[in-house]
């Protein structure tokens, strides 16, 4: 089944991973800025990162057929130190322009601190600023319903904030029906050990339903699967659920979500299309 994996740390990933992509049907694959295992010290790395996120990645995947996106930010992870986050931001403006970033992304919360909140709001702003729709993480573990209820109260407080135009990342099944609820799009991480696991991403689906829930591999450097999204096909087809209900969680709502950029192209066979005849994206 075609996919769509919204979620992707490709740098870390090899060139095989793109090939398995490819074989199980992947189309397209977006980015977001994350820690890269350690905290770096200048706005140059960071630049750095974002013109290899920007040519680099898009090249080698496009050896493989897949259009390869991203979001541009500076990780939660980093966000405590404020004068690295103003340098960072100041930079991303230049990039913002280039042909396949979406957004602002991900940012977040990581501990929860003040100086994370300063640094989250900054970003927020650089979005609003530029017309960008952002892509947001939510803490781990222990700290995931307090960061998750920080970050949707802050966003839904600012009139200026559609949430249409918002993806709350990593949810859990403490947190889904706090993001949906507010209006946001919502995204489940499939991982082997934490966050969400096939099953415990199809659990959320059967009892939140489809609209507005997209699933990722999130595939990165730690433990991670780049086939997560067509194991998770999988699953849902074990428990019984129809092929349009399947496609329309791993192909249709990511299309129609990232579809709002005016950057974002994917062109979908005819039987691909919604039944609805609602367009996969403006741009398809």
């Amino acid at each position: 089944m075609r996919y769509i994996d919204m979620h992707a740390h490709m740098i870390s990933r090899t060139t095989d991973d793109y090939q398995q992509m490819a074989l199980t049907g992947c189309l397209a694959v977006t980015e977001p800025a994350f820690w890269a295992g350690y905290d770096r010290r200048s706005a140059e790395v960071f630049a750095d990162y974002f013109d290899h996120l920007t040519t680099f990645e898009p090249a080698r995947a496009a050896e493989y057929g897949i259009a390869h996106y991203c979001w541009l930010c500076l990780n939660p992870k980093e966000g405590e130190d404020r004068a690295l986050a103003k340098a960072v931001l100041a930079i991303i403006p230049e990039f913002l322009g280039r042909e396949t970033v979406l957004g602002i992304g991900e940012i977040g919360l990581n501990r929860v601190t003040r100086n994370e909140l300063a640094t989250f709001k900054d970003h927020v702003e650089l979005a609003l600023e530029h017309d960008q729709m952002i892509h947001i993480h939510t803490p781990h573990l222990e700290d995931k319903y307090k960061g998750t209820k920080v970050i949707v109260e802050t966003l839904a407080a600012d009139p200026r904030i559609d949430p249409a135009r918002v993806m709350v990342d990593h949810a859990e099944e403490h947190t889904v029906g706090m993001i949906l609820d507010n209006g946001f799009w919502t995204g489940m991480t499939l991982y082997p050990k934490t966050k969400a696991s096939p099953n415990r991403a199809i659990d959320m689906l059967e009892m939140y339903g489809s609209e507005r829930i997209i699933v990722a591999s999130a595939c990165d450097w730690g433990p991670s699967d780049p086939v997560a999204v067509p194991n998770f096909v999988l699953e849902m087809r074990r428990r019984g659920h129809d092929e349009a209900t399947i496609e329309k969680v791993v192909l249709h709502n990511p299309a129609k979500f990232l579809g709002q950029s005016p950057k974002f192209k994917l062109e979908l066979p005819s039987a691909s299309a919604p039944e609805t005849g609602e367009p996969l994206s403006s741009h398809a």
